[in-house]
């Protein structure tokens, strides 16, 4: 049976347009930058109300309608970066508190407001994202790290706010969405398919695991 937890909270809810950049040297329509919005807002199956996504082939969709990055994480970042990031700064919908990313689990959901969220992804660095942040070799960084925050998808639109409670309901079995990111990494095509089997698995696993097969010339 799955477990329950009740042990954290949504710091803020972060939200952007997307509008036009030089970033780069060439022009870039992006809404990488999310600021924090007051208030209740509304969540529906592709996103939050408001919010954008400017490159569509990459970002949102129904497996990465929202995405959460841990107020922790930034906090570890801001050390090693020295210089204060705010919420928002990474692009993520909903920062956290109380939830530790390498621990949740791809099915795993999300209860905020009268809002269910499922975990499906970890984020994949792009360019616009080194461009964004204007660090050296930013997105090696970040990878690198393996802190790369939770993409989920909506199961029950509703609304939500900052300061709502996040109650965690753990499916029962062991694989991580950071774990299975690096299986990915790793070439594990054994445990990608284990991804396959578990319920309705994002699209993007399935391609992932068909990339890693055919590098070691077996069958999905």
């Amino acid at each position: 049976m799955p477990s329950h937890l009740t042990a954290a909270v949504v710091r803020s809810v972060n939200s952007g347009r997307a509008v036009e950049h030089d970033w780069a040297g060439k022009a870039t329509r992006t809404a990488i930058d999310k600021r924090p919005v007051e208030g209740t807002v509304t969540v529906r199956t592709l996103g939050i109300t408001g919010d954008e996504q400017a490159d569509t082939a990459r970002h949102g969709g129904r497996d990465q309608a929202v995405y959460a990055y841990a107020r922790e994480d930034l906090d570890r970042w801001q050390e090693h970066l020295g210089h204060p990031l705010r919420d928002g700064r990474f692009g993520e919908n909903l920062t956290t508190r109380g939830i530790d990313p390498s621990q949740v689990r791809i099915g795993e959901r999300w209860r905020i407001g009268t809002v269910l969220l499922e975990a499906t992804l970890p984020r994949v660095p792009c360019r616009t994202f080194q461009a964004w942040m204007d660090e050296p070799q930013w997105v090696k960084r970040f990878a690198a790290e393996g802190r790369a925050g939770i993409y989920l998808r909506v199961l029950e639109e509703g609304e939500l706010a900052a300061g709502d409670t996040i109650t965690v309901e753990r499916p029962d079995h062991d694989i991580t969405v950071y774990r299975a990111a690096q299986a990915r990494d790793d070439r594990d095509l054994d445990l990608l398919n284990r991804v396959l089997e578990l319920p309705d698995p994002a699209d993007k696993w399935r391609q992932e695991a068909a990339k890693v097969a055919k590098r070691l010339n077996r069958v999905v």
